[in-house]
């Protein structure tokens, strides 16, 4: 069963691979930590401070982004329930997720804090 979810969230694993190894060509670093791969540092800390929200950390499929090592330490579980998410919702979590923030953006509300995505999360772990 877990092989079923790896490959069905398989295609933002593979966009943060890439984010991930970039990373790690431009000075950052990587980890496994459980059943998910996290890149810190180096290019993934520069995309990241270029985000609208600005994240500290950000999910992609089964790899965790963070700013530093410390940061990932910080949104470890909060980042857990995306990867959970991630194995729910597969390839289509990433336009579930923009078109859940832009209707948000549209009506007035906060994006992030509203989006339904991260009110599981944040409800998940407080």
């Amino acid at each position: 069963m877990q092989l079923i979810l790896y490959i069905w969230a398989s295609p933002a694993t593979l966009l943060g691979l890439v984010v991930g190894l970039l990373g790690l060509a431009s000075g950052g670093s990587g980890r496994r930590v459980g059943r998910t791969l996290e890149f810190h540092g180096g290019f993934v800390s520069w995309l990241l401070a270029r985000c609208p929200a600005q994240p500290f950390a950000l999910t992609l499929g089964h790899v965790v982004l963070g700013r530093t090592a410390a940061a990932l330490d910080v949104a470890r579980s909060h980042e857990l329930v995306h990867v959970r998410q991630y194995e729910r919702w597969g390839p289509l979590f990433i336009p579930a997720y923009l078109l859940c923030s832009l209707v948000l953006f549209i009506r007035r509300r906060d994006p992030y804090r509203d989006n339904p995505f991260e009110k599981e999360a944040y409800r998940e772990v407080p």
